[in-house]
């Protein structure tokens, strides 16, 4: 492992003497200055593994560069060797008060100077060796929770598409709801993590229907009283089958499942939640869920227009939907329509659900 030291001293001689010393020391290349202002330079797009400064220096000694060095960002650990003719105890509490490590006293013993420089930049290959090994690990840390990251999306997409099996709704309904949710929650300002996190939590909100008799849930005309009773189960039906799991994007389906079809003025299902008393989440796909069914051709129904559509969610601004979420999901109308084309249910035939929900 190559070393690299940087040598200040405003004496030429001593920078001379003190380079020919480290070319003695295997693995070690010198970079040498006698103003500190460049060395601060250089050290600014270089990271050395010990810097060897002496004290009097006339444009600014010594203690004033380890001060402005250690501010420097990636330089609070790399060792600093003071040499100076000055023996006094109070200087050297005032270097290493701001960041000396060891010192050497002028002359310079050639045994002394090898030895204590050897300890400094053993001292640096250890630090060195864990900074990688920390780079290793977290690359290794990264490349695990992609792959659990993976394997949940593939349980999501299978669980998803379990539910999708007995809906009369489109794998395409799922694309498209999904990434409206995530565009409402781009124009609320939510974090990237978090509309990450809606996008693939947003396709788990029916799941509950894998519990809803066939007899109810594939039924073409208008539920009756007790078949809506039941058809409603759906909702803690996906929050039992989500919840009380150790991962973020399970639990976040879990509250979409449970909330969706609560309603800001407290008259939706299954617990009479209003306003904020809702998750966000449940209220963006609260937004993104029933647009796409107004707009999806059914069995059962015709498609609206898109204009008849957007008015009918205005209009259930601060009742059925929070008119935060119809604000955002209005501000984002050009990408909205962008997803209906792209994810239309003829262009999707041959789509796979896994492959396209992160866009």
């Amino acid at each position: 492992m190559e070393m690299n030291v940087l040598v200040l001293d405003d004496a030429q001689i001593n920078v001379t003497l003190l380079c020919l010393l480290l070319k003695k020391i295997e693995e070690c290349n010198s970079v040498s200055f006698t103003d500190p202002e460049p060395a601060l330079q250089w050290c600014s797009g270089n990271v050395p593994d010990l810097i060897m400064v002496d004290y009097m220096m006339p444009t600014m000694d010594g203690i004033e560069f380890i001060r402005r060095f250690r501010q420097m960002p990636g330089c609070h650990d790399i060792p600093v060797l003071m040499i100076t003719a000055n023996n006094e105890l109070a200087l050297r509490y005032q270097a290493l008060d701001v960041g000396a490590n060891d010192f050497l006293i002028k002359p310079i013993d050639k045994i002394e100077f090898l030895a204590r420089t050897k300890n400094m930049l053993a001292l640096r290959k250890s630090q060195r060796f864990l900074e990688d090994r920390a780079i290793w690990l977290d690359v290794e840390v990264r490349k695990a929770t992609a792959e659990i990251r993976a394997r949940e999306r593939e349980t999501i997409f299978r669980l998803s598409k379990a539910a999708d099996s007995r809906d009369p709704e489109t794998g395409a309904h799922i694309l498209r709801m999904a990434n409206y949710s995530r565009i409402i929650a781009e124009k609320l300002g939510l974090s990237e993590a978090d509309q990450q996190l809606l996008l693939e939590a947003a396709p788990m909100h029916d799941i509950g229907k894998v519990g809803i008799p066939d007899n109810i849930l594939l039924k073409p005309g208008k539920l009756t009283v007790d078949e809506f009773t039941i058809m409603k189960r759906h909702a803690s039906l996906g929050y039992e089958i989500l919840s009380g799991s150790s991962s973020d994007l399970l639990n976040a389906g879990a509250q979409i499942a449970l909330a969706h079809h609560e309603k800001f003025d407290g008259t939706g299902y299954p617990k009479g939640l209003a306003g904020e008393e809702i998750p966000l989440f449940a209220r963006i796909v609260a937004v993104a869920d029933v647009f796409d069914a107004l707009t999806s051709e059914r069995p059962y129904k015709a498609a609206w227009e898109i204009d008849k559509a957007l008015a009918f969610l205005n209009e259930g601004a601060g009742q059925h939907f929070d008119p935060r979420c119809i604000e955002a999901f209005t501000a984002g109308w050009d990408k909205i329509l962008e997803i209906k084309n792209l994810y239309s249910e003829e262009q999707n035939d041959h789509r796979t659900f896994g492959a396209e929900w992160s866009l």
